[in-house]
């Protein structure tokens, strides 16, 4: 169990951020179920669950704050607050720092609870890569010229296409195909247990597509086996380790967080939570973008004082098992203790709404733990981000 009090006893409450509610909606393949749905559309049913959750009314929320990566832009936290019937002086704010949008917007949000008077926040985030617009840049003939990815970096950083930057990893930290193959269907494994178990229901909100309710995950795949695993080609380079077997795919979903002071958290009600001690974003080479995540919490560790060793519940972003592998042993953390109900290998990866499922699924996982053990756990998020960055947050369970 972590060494951080379990209690917040000494904090400030009114500058100490805690989370006291997260929600998530199902998690589905891009072009899939979910297709006709908008960002908007997305988001809003899991905002107007959260204020379910907690117990709030709409105007007591002070700002939205999201993250999204690929749509059209127009600010989607502010279209969602509405649609989901926050009145018109609740304001909204989109960031985006790709696919580590959802936990900087949990950052970020965290960062203004701690400048004090006690505000209440959603934040999270939100991708439908479904419906996100083309994107073209403008010729001096004023023609369209399309791309598939904006870029990163200036031009002598090195951009890497994800899949390539994958394969640099694997190879920079000696990642080999069979732990990479093991690791994705591990976590196919884990994922389907935990479907079964019924273990993500309550933080998933279902979504009315039209043409019918979606209430579960569609990615994880019972019908893959290591026999399976060992069939696929390399995905992005000749003769490389790094397969679509291996490799997370796209998703559409959104999640987010109910993020206010320990001392307003009390006066409405909450039972319990998670204490956010930090939040740290680290650059790292862009040709190795996907070790991003480590560099992040080895600075945030050390930083509270604290070995990995003392960390009970780690949520990785897995775009890539290469790069989960990479980042966790870099750490000095098994990486058979992370995701212990699979992660995006298996789940899929809805970029700017990433970050923040591992949050939703950090405080799940306590409340677990707490009921289990009557543990306080502490716990880490952590996601590597385009372009040579990663983000993480540390978190602690508490009882209120």
């Amino acid at each position: 169990m972590g060494s951080l009090p379990g209690d917040a006893s000494g904090v400030d409450e009114s500058r100490q951020p805690v989370i006291i509610a997260a929600l998530r909606s199902p998690i589905c393949r891009a072009n899939g179920q979910v297709k006709h749905l908008g960002a908007h559309d997305l988001l809003a049913p899991v905002l107007a669950a959260l204020l379910r959750e907690a117990h709030l009314h709409p105007e007591e929320v002070d700002d939205v704050i999201m993250g999204n990566a690929v749509g059209g832009g127009g600010n989607v936290a502010r279209y969602a607050a509405l649609q989901a019937g926050m009145p018109v002086s609740v304001p909204g704010v989109t960031v985006d720092r790709q696919c580590g949008s959802g936990l900087d917007a949990i950052a970020l949000a965290s960062r203004m609870v701690g400048a004090g008077g006690d505000p209440v926040y959603l934040a999270g985030g939100v991708e439908s890569i479904s419906t996100a617009p083309a994107r073209a840049r403008r010729n001096d003939d004023g023609g369209l010229d399309f791309y598939s990815r904006a870029t990163f970096v200036p031009p002598g950083f090195g951009d890497p296409d994800m899949g390539v930057a994958a394969e640099n990893v694997a190879r920079s930290f000696g990642v080999g195909r069979e732990r990479q193959d093991a690791f994705a269907l591990r976590s196919h494994q884990r994922a389907l247990a935990a479907a079964a178990a019924g273990t993500f229901s309550a933080e998933i909100v279902p979504l009315d597509t039209g043409n019918g309710i979606v209430s579960g995950d569609d990615g994880p795949r019972p019908s893959l086996k290591a026999a399976l695993m060992e069939r696929f080609p390399p995905a992005f380079v000749t003769g490389g380790t790094v397969t679509a077997g291996n490799s997370c795919f796209d998703a559409d979903a959104a999640s987010a967080v109910v993020i206010t002071s320990l001392a307003r958290a009390r006066s409405l009600g909450a039972k319990d939570g998670l204490l956010v001690r930090g939040c740290d974003t680290a650059g790292v080479d862009p040709e190795l973008l996907g070790i991003g995540a480590a560099y992040a919490a080895a600075r945030l560790l050390t930083e509270n004082g604290l070995e990995p060793a003392l960390v009970d519940l780690v949520e990785f972003n897995e775009a890539f098992a290469s790069q989960t592998i990479a980042c966790l042993e870099h750490l000095g953390i098994d990486p058979s203790l992370a995701n212990r109900d699979g992660g995006a290998l298996a789940l899929g990866h809805a970029y700017g709404a990433s970050g923040a499922v591992l949050v939703t699924r950090l405080l799940a996982q306590s409340r677990v733990r707490y009921k289990e053990a009557g543990a306080t756990p502490l716990s880490l998020a952590m996601i590597s981000i385009a372009g040579g960055m990663g983000t993480a947050a540390l978190l602690q369970y508490v009882r209120l």
